[in-house]
């Protein structure tokens, strides 16, 4: 760095020569001190705007783990499948939709576990067979189809618990049998048809009941005949109706 030069006055004299020469030495050097805190305030402001692009970036990295956590620790990620409500056209299409895609998206002959908890009042018997059918034939592909009570599995719920490999049962949860049930107007002819399909899906019932549990078509017949019968956890254990009570 060249220091400023003093050029010589020759209406000074050498003590106002030497004076003018300090002064000016002065000012260079604060000039220089100013250059030294410019660059420094810049660089601390280069720093601030680094760390606040760290901490952004830092920021948005624990979000995008935090999320990633969530999706891993999610239902979807486990095939765990809520069946909660009403079982009706919509209800049953969007498990078997989700089931589905558990079962297409699974690895070639690694067949996947699949969970179905169930708190509903029950509901269509039609759209309720249909998802009944579509898990067996997902138990037919080998996958592992694990059906749940928690609250309470009703009327078709409760013969959709009947789908599973394995049928578990929550404690303080209770499963509700009884008769098909069916609504009609129409002739007399029109009503005796409906009746005997009641028939037909009322021998479909008893037989998948049957054949899970230790109760004989004659008992489930006697014991829900113009009635509800509810059963809790243990009853449920002991006849048959679940493999395991949590």
């Amino acid at each position: 760095m060249i220091e400023p030069e003093h050029e010589y006055c020759e209406n000074c004299t050498p003590r106002e020569s030497l004076s003018a020469m300090e002064n000016a030495q002065a000012a260079w050097y604060m000039a220089q001190a100013d250059e030294v805190r410019q660059k420094e305030r810049y660089l601390n402001a280069e720093a601030a705007v680094k760390e606040l692009v760290l901490q952004k970036e830092t920021k948005g990295m624990e979000t995008f783990m935090y999320e990633q956590e969530k999706k891993y620790a999610g239902d979807e990620f486990h095939h765990v499948y809520r069946f909660i409500g009403n079982v009706t056209d919509e209800s049953a299409k969007k498990c078997i939709d989700q089931l589905s895609i558990w079962s297409r998206t699974s690895k070639e002959g690694e067949p996947c576990s699949i969970e179905i908890i169930f708190n509903s009042g029950g509901g269509s018997v039609i759209a309720g067979m249909a998802l009944f059918d579509f898990i067996q034939e997902l138990r037919g592909k080998d996958h592992h189809i694990t059906t749940v009570a928690m609250g309470m599995a009703a009327s078709m719920a409760g013969i959709l618990l009947q789908a599973g490999d394995e049928r578990v049962m929550g404690k303080q949860a209770y499963v509700l049998i009884h008769e098909a049930q069916f609504g009609v107007g129409g002739s007399m002819g029109q009503v005796e048809d409906e009746v005997e399909f009641v028939k037909k899906i009322q021998k479909r019932i008893v037989k998948i009941f049957a054949e899970r549990s230790k109760l004989t078509a004659a008992q489930i017949n006697r014991k829900w005949k113009r009635k509800n019968w509810w059963l809790d956890s243990d009853e449920c254990f002991k006849l048959g109706i679940v493999d395991e009570v949590r």
